[in-house]
Order: structure tokens, then C-alpha cells, then sequence
């Protein structure tokens, strides 16, 4: 079973790379420009066809891909090349990767939760027996919770995840919003957490908070799917606030080996508890926030980075707009070069700390 799913994960891993680089590759094509190879993997070449133009190949290392470009790295005559194009087209086919990578996403989501029949909401319907904090002063039935910590909640998934990272600091409290009525309340350090109640002679470890029902119409299961995507995008910002806040540390980043790692682990944990088919559909669904955390590292301003570059693309225009004087390509080629150097041995440390901790556990 092991076979199985690291197989599964490593193709999926796969899947990611080449939808990013297939929105590239679209974009460029639609717009002109002459794409000199397309590859999935990286390293040696195990198969190649020679299109009209373009270069298709499969390569040894299924972590990576590209989408080659004439006239990206080096200096091209060609006015077909990247560098020869308009600075908004450049933009797009920089951006083309991470908009696939959403999309996708957001099909596969909408694909998997198609046959649910409700999502919870954030409303209160009951409090378990029990409960603390139960009162005016407190949580009643009727509330509904508006944020946690100063993150919105749309879904009751939401309320699990922030509490679940409000835990995972420690701390048994959580800065909460309420609307009461007509009333917004706020409760600061209010104490919540996870403990055993017992309900129907059954006794479960939970917070105590059943939430409303609303159930799944078409418009519902497409506005849970976006927000889902969106959702996945939030995590992201929230997780490098932890990283620059010292709440996480670098050696808490996963790269390609990790996910790999982690996409196992999902496969076999849900093919004992559910089955062989729920265990691909969780780790599908696990692809699909990877895709999310892909198209946006690689958005962010990081030279090097499709985000990096369309940032020196709108830099370069307002310099050549102020001095009147074309800038020099060779200038982002040393920037992206440099960067690129380093971006590596960030991946390299990444892996090996990957290993590390697979090792370890």
C-alpha cells in the first residue's frame, strides 16, 4: 500500500507542476510567443517529441517542470522571443502558471464536495451539556460567531481550523467576535478548548458547540468551493505571520519530499478508516490546496519567482518612464540568477530537512 500511494503522490506532485507550466505554455502560445520546450520533470530526458516549434519532453525527476521560453534567460532577435513583447504580456504569461494552478483547484474542489448535502454554518444551535461557559457572559444559542482571533469565519470549518491553531499555541483562549441579535459582542481572552463531553451515554473529545446546517443548492456548493480556494490562500498569509512572528520556524517548512511525505501519510490513514477510494479522493483534495500554496509562493515579489519577475517588469517600466532610457535585460538576468542560486540552496536545506524529520519520527 505504501507503493501505492507514494506512486499516487509522486504523480500528483507531478500534476501540479505541469498544470502551472501548461498555463504558462498557454498563455505564451495564445499571445505569440515561441515556446522552445515544454518539459515535465527535470534532470535527464526520458522522452521527447518534436512538435512544430516546441519541444515536448518527460524528464527523470518528477519534482519540477518548465516551460521554455525563447528569449527568457538570454538575449533572442526574435520577435516572437518573451523579452521582444509588450510588458503586459509578459505579465500574463508569468501570472498564466499560478491562475492554472487556482483554477484547478477550484474545479477539484467543486468536483470532490459534489455530492455533499450541507455545509455547517457559524451560528450556534446548542451548546453540549456542560459547557463552561454557557450564559450572557458567554456563548448562548442564537450567536453567531463572527471571527476568532481577527480571522473572519464563513463555514464551521472555519471555527475548527482557528481554534485548532489557536491550540497549537499553547493556549487554551481565543479573542472572539459575536453578533447577538443585533448586538456585536466581543469576547477577549475567552477560554475555549477541546475536552470530553458525554452525550447519549457516548463521550467525545470536542468544544461543546453544534453550528447550523446550510444545505448544499448549486450556488451554495459553488460558493463553498471558491471560498474553500480563497481559504487556502488565507492560510498561506497566516502561516508566514507565524513564521515572521516566531510562532514557526523555518525548519517547519515542507518541500517537495515532505508533501510527498504528508500525501502518504493522507492515502493510508483514510484507506484504514474509510476505504481505498476515500483515500484517493483525500489525497486529490490535498493536491488541490498544494496547487493553491503553489500559484501563490510563486505570485509573491521573490526574484526568481513569477511574482518576483512581474514586479521587476512594472519596476523597469516606471525607471525607463522617469530616466527615458530603456533599461538593460542583463540586469533582471543577474537579479534572477542570483536568486535563483539562492533559491536552491533554500530547497536543498528544505529537503535535507525533509529527510531529517521523515528519519526521525
Amino acid at each position: 500500500m505504501f507503493i501505492v500511494f507514494g506512486a499516487a503522490a509522486i504523480i500528483a506532485f507531478g500534476i501540479l507542476i505541469a498544470i502551472h507550466e501548461l498555463g504558462h505554455f498557454t498563455a505564451a502560445k495564445l499571445l505569440g510567443v515561441r515556446v522552445n520546450e515544454f518539459a515535465i520533470g527535470m534532470g535527464p530526458r526520458l522522452l521527447k517529441k518534436q512538435g512544430k516549434e516546441t519541444v515536448y519532453s518527460l524528464r527523470a525527476l518528477p519534482f519540477g517542470g518548465f516551460c521554455a521560453l525563447e528569449g527568457d534567460n538570454d538575449v533572442s532577435e526574435d520577435p516572437r522571443a518573451f523579452i521582444s513583447q509588450k510588458r503586459w504580456r509578459r505579465i500574463i504569461i508569468l501570472a498564466a502558471g499560478s491562475i492554472a494552478n487556482f483554477v484547478a483547484a477550484f474545479i477539484v474542489i467543486v468536483v470532490l464536495t459534489a455530492g455533499n448535502q450541507a455545509y455547517g454554518g457559524t451560528t450556534i444551535v446548542n451548546l453540549v451539556d456542560g459547557f463552561p461557559n454557557e450564559g450572557v457572559h458567554g456563548l448562548m444559542a442564537g450567536d453567531k460567531i463572527v471571527s476568532i482571533n481577527g480571522e473572519k469565519l464563513y463555514y464551521a470549518d472555519d471555527f475548527r481550523m482557528f481554534m485548532g491553531i489557536s491550540e497549537s499555541r499553547g493556549v487554551g483562549v481565543a479573542d472572539l467576535v459575536i453578533q447577538r441579535g443585533s448586538e456585536t459582542i466581543t469576547l477577549n481572552r475567552f477560554p475555549l478548548e477541546q475536552r470530553e463531553y458525554t452525550e447519549d451515554g457516548e463521550t467525545n473529545i470536542r468544544y461543546g458547540i453544534t453550528f447550523n446546517r446550510i444545505e448544499a443548492s448549486a450556488i451554495e456548493h459553488l460558493k463553498f468551493s471558491g471560498y474553500t480556494a480563497m481559504n487556502y490562500v488565507r492560510l498561506i498569509r497566516v502561516s508566514l505571520a507565524m513564521l515572521f512572528s516566531g510562532a514557526a520556524g523555518i525548519q517547519d517548512f515542507t518541500g517537495p519530499v515532505g508533501i510527498v511525505d504528508t500525501m502518504i501519510d493522507i492515502g493510508q490513514t483514510s484507506a484504514l478508516e474509510y476505504g481505498i477510494l476515500a483515500a484517493f479522493g483525500n489525497i486529490v483534495y490535498f493536491m488541490a490546496f498544494i496547487g493553491v500554496n503553489l500559484a501563490v509562493v510563486n505570485m509573491l515579489p521573490i526574484p526568481a519567482m513569477d511574482g518576483g519577475r512581474i514586479l521587476f517588469t512594472i519596476i523597469s517600466w516606471v525607471i525607463e518612464k522617469i530616466t527615458r532610457r530603456k533599461l538593460d535585460p542583463k540586469y533582471e538576468r543577474y537579479i534572477n540568477t542570483a536568486a535563483f542560486l539562492l533559491l536552491m540552496g533554500f530547497m536543498i536545506f528544505v529537503v535535507v530537512n525533509d529527510v531529517v524529520k521523515i528519519i526521525n519520527r
